[in-house]
C-alpha cells in the first residue's frame, strides 16, 4: 500500500510538473499573441544575496517567439569577469506544439572578449546564444545561474521589456537575511509585494500576469518611466573586496571616489612634469586644460567598454600613459590626473549616455544607473565638460551622446548631481543656402552649402573623416532623391565651444523638374522634406520630443529661358503650435525662384490628449513640403 501511494505521488508530480512545462504554442491566451511578436510563458528569478560577497542569480525563463521579429527576446546574452561565475547554463528548445527539438548547454554558448585584442580587460567575457530554428512559432527555455562576488549591484527586474512582448507570468524574488536594510524603487507596480520573514531569512516576491502587448507610440518617453520594474539597494554592500555603505548620492559619491578613484590617480613623477611644460605658457585655468584634453586626444585611444562589464574600477593612469588606450573610466581618469598635475580641479561623472536624454534618477541613489563617464571642470563661471573618449570632439563640448541630463559626480567631498548643457533649438542648427540652374529637360545643377551646429554638428561630424566614394554614398543616403550626384565635396569644422561643420558639394540631380505636355514640374523643397506621422486614435502615453531643433532653408532656381516667369506667383505658409513653427515663402525676382523654409521643432514633454494636434501639425508641415510649382513652357 506504501509503495502504491508513492507511485501515485510520483505519477501526480509527474503529469503536474508536464501540465506546467507544455509549451503548446496554442495554449497561449488570444489576447496574449495579439500584436505579439514573443511571450514569456514563464520567467522565475531569484536573487539570493547570503551574504553581500555572494549573492546567486538563478533564472527559469521560457519564450515563445511567433516570428523573426521576436527572434531579440529569445537571445539571452551574459557577462562575466573573475568576480562574475556562470555556474550553470542548460535550456531546451522546443517546437510549435511543445516537442522538444533540441538541448543546449554552456557549451553551445559562443564565448568572446568583451574588448578583443586589450590586455587590459581579458578578464571581461560574453557568452551568447540563439537558437539556430526557423520554424516559428518555437519556444525556447532557459535555466542558468550566475554567483557575484558583490551586492553592490542586484539585477533589477522588467517583465516586460518590449512594446511587441507579451508575458503570461513573471516573477522576481528576492532573498536576505532579516537585519539586511535595502532600498526598493518601484515603477508602475500597484501592489505590495509578498513578504515571509523567519529567524534565517526575507523573502520578498513579486508577481506579473497576462500583460499584452502594445501597439508602438511614436514620441514616447523612456519607458523607464512607465513600464513595472523593481530595482535594489542594499545599504551595507561589498564590491570585489571594497566594503561599504550608502542610502543616497552624496554617501555613494564618496565611497567611489575614496575607494575606487583615489587610488588609481598617480601620475608617473615624468609625466607631471611634461604636463606642467606643456601648460606653463597658458594664462587661464581654462586654455591650459584645453592644451592638456589636445595632449589626451592626439596620445590615446578609445576602447568600447562599458562600465557595467569591466567593472566600475578605472585602471591606474600610469598604465593609460605607458599604453595609450582605455576605456572612459580609464580616460577620464588619466585626464583628471593631469588636470590636478596643474591644480586644476575636475569631477568623476557617471552619465547614463546615449542619443535619448536619460537622467539619473535623484531620488534613488544606486550603481546600475550609468553606461559612460565624462569629466566635469567647475571653472569659476565657466562650468566646462569633457568627453574624454572622442579623438576628434572640440573641447567643451558635449554634443547629443551626454547632453541636458542628471550626473552623479564624485568628490572628495561626496556625490553632487550636476546637469549637463543643453543643445537647445536654437543650438541645433542646419542653415542651407543652395543655388540652382535648371536646364530645359528639367535637370538642376548648382552648389549647396550647409551649415551644421548643435546636435545637428554630431549628426555630420563622422562624414568628415570618410574617404571620397564613402562620402558619396553617405550624402546619397542622406539627400535622398533619385538621379542626385555630388561633385567637390569639402568640409569646414569649426572646433570652438559651439563648434560648426560647414558643408559644401556641387549637386547635378538629373531630370529633377520633369517636362510633361509643356509644363515642368517643380518641388521647390529638394532637400528637407518633413516626414509626417501616424495619426493615433486613442493615445496613452505623453507626447515626448527628445531634442529640438532648427532648420533654415533657402534655394534658388534659375529658370531657363523658356519657362513663362510672369505667370509665377509669390506664396506665404505660416504654421504655429506648440509644438513648433513652420514657414515657407516663394519670391520671384526676374528669372530667379526663391524658395525660402524654416521650421522650428521643440523639445518638452506634452500631454497624450495634444497628440492629434502634434500630428496635424506635422501633417500640415509635410503637405506644404511636398509643393510643387506647375510652370508653363512657351510654345
Amino acid at each position: 500500500m506504501k509503495y502504491k501511494l508513492i507511485i501515485i505521488c510520483l505519477f501526480t508530480l509527474i503529469d503536474t510538473a508536464f501540465s506546467q512545462d507544455n509549451y503548446d504554442a496554442d495554449l497561449i491566451p488570444g489576447p496574449l499573441k495579439y500584436r505579439a511578436n514573443s511571450c514569456i510563458r514563464n520567467e522565475q528569478i531569484l536573487v539570493d544575496m547570503r551574504s553581500p560577497e555572494n549573492v546567486l542569480l538563478t533564472v527559469k525563463k521560457a519564450i515563445t517567439v511567433f516570428n523573426e521579429n521576436g527572434e531579440d527576446e529569445a537571445r539571452l546574452v551574459l557577462n562575466y569577469d573573475k568576480n562574475t561565475a556562470i555556474k550553470t547554463i542548460k535550456g531546451e528548445v522546443y517546437n510549435a506544439v511543445g516537442k522538444p527539438i533540441t538541448k543546449f548547454t554552456q557549451n553551445d554558448f559562443s564565448d568572446v572578449s568583451a574588448a578583443d585584442g586589450f590586455s587590459l580587460f581579458v578578464d571581461s567575457r560574453v557568452k551568447h546564444y540563439l537558437p539556430n530554428v526557423n520554424q516559428y512559432p518555437y519556444t525556447i527555455v532557459y535555466n542558468y545561474e550566475i554567483r557575484n562576488k558583490q551586492n553592490l549591484i542586484i539585477p533589477r527586474w522588467v517583465p516586460k521589456r518590449g512594446d511587441d512582448v507579451s508575458v503570461e507570468k513573471s516573477s522576481y524574488t528576492f532573498i536576505c537575511k532579516p537585519t539586511d536594510e535595502v532600498r526598493i524603487k518601484t515603477v508602475s507596480y500597484a501592489m505590495e509585494p509578498e513578504i515571509s520573514t523567519d529567524e534565517k531569512q526575507k523573502k520578498m516576491v513579486w508577481k506579473a500576469s497576462n500583460i499584452v502587448a502594445v501597439k508602438s507610440e511614436p514620441f514616447s518617453p523612456n519607458p523607464e518611466t512607465y513600464r513595472t520594474s523593481i530595482q535594489i539597494a542594499p545599504k551595507q554592500f561589498t564590491y570585489y573586496n571594497h566594503k561599504g555603505s550608502y542610502q543616497n548620492w552624496e554617501e555613494l559619491g564618496k565611497w567611489v571616489y575614496d575607494d575606487l578613484i583615489k587610488q588609481r590617480n598617480s601620475l608617473p613623477p615624468a609625466t607631471i612634469t611634461m604636463v606642467k611644460d606643456l601648460a606653463k605658457d597658458e594664462k587661464t585655468d581654462k586654455d591650459k586644460a584645453r592644451k592638456i584634453y589636445q595632449y589626451l586626444q592626439d596620445k590615446t585611444r578609445y576602447i568600447s567598454v562599458q562600465i557595467g562589464i569591466g567593472g566600475l574600477q578605472p585602471i591606474a593612469v600610469s598604465e593609460v600613459d605607458r599604453l595609450g588606450y582605455g576605456d572612459c573610466k580609464a580616460l577620464v581618469n588619466y585626464m583628471q590626473s593631469m588636470l590636478k598635475a596643474v591644480d586644476i580641479e575636475s569631477y568623476y561623472c557617471v552619465v547614463e549616455a546615449g542619443s535619448e536624454k536619460i537622467s539619473l534618477d535623484p531620488q534613488f541613489a544606486d550603481m546600475a544607473q550609468g553606461n559612460h563617464i565624462i569629466l566635469c571642470l567647475p571653472l569659476k563661471g565657466d562650468t566646462t565638460w569633457l568627453e574624454c573618449t572622442n579623438q576628434k570632439i572640440p573641447f567643451g563640448f558635449l554634443g547629443d551622446f551626454t547632453d541636458d541630463r542628471l550626473v552623479f559626480a564624485c568628490t572628495p567631498e561626496g556625490g553632487k548631481l550636476l546637469r549637463t548643457p543643453k543643445l537647445s533649438v536654437q543650438n541645433n542648427l542646419q542653415i542651407r543656402n543652395v543655388n540652382l540652374s535648371l536646364s530645359d529637360d528639367g535637370t538642376a545643377l548648382g552648389n549647396m552649402q550647409t551649415v551644421f551646429s548643435g546636435a545637428q554638428y554630431d549628426n555630420h561630424e563622422s562624414n568628415i573623416e570618410k574617404s571620397i566614394t564613402e562620402q558619396h554614398k553617405a550624402l546619397k543616403i542622406w539627400y535622398n532623391l533619385d538621379h542626385i550626384n555630388f561633385e567637390n565635396i569639402t568640409y569646414l569644422r569649426d572646433k570652438t565651444d559651439n563648434p560648426k561643420i560647414t558643408e559644401d558639394v556641387k549637386v547635378n540631380i538629373r531630370q529633377y523638374a520633369p517636362v510633361q505636355n509643356n509644363k515642368m514640374y517643380l518641388q521647390l523643397n529638394a532637400f528637407n522634406i518633413s516626414r509626417d506621422i501616424p495619426e493615433i486614435k486613442v493615445r496613452k502615453l505623453p507626447v515626448y520630443i527628445n531634442r529640438g531643433y532648427t532648420d533654415e532653408d533657402t534655394i534658388t532656381y534659375s529658370i531657363p529661358e523658356n519657362v513663362l516667369a510672369d505667370f509665377i506667383l509669390p506664396m506665404n505658409k505660416k504654421l504655429e503650435s506648440d509644438f513648433g513653427s513652420y514657414e515657407s515663402k516663394v519670391t520671384v525676382e526676374g528669372r530667379k525662384i526663391i524658395y525660402y523654409r524654416k521650421i522650428k521643432i521643440n523639445d518638452g514633454t506634452f500631454p497624450s490628449e495634444k497628440y492629434s494636434l502634434f500630428a496635424k501639425f506635422m501633417t500640415d508641415v509635410n503637405t506644404a513640403d511636398n509643393l510643387k510649382l506647375i510652370l508653363n513652357l512657351k510654345k
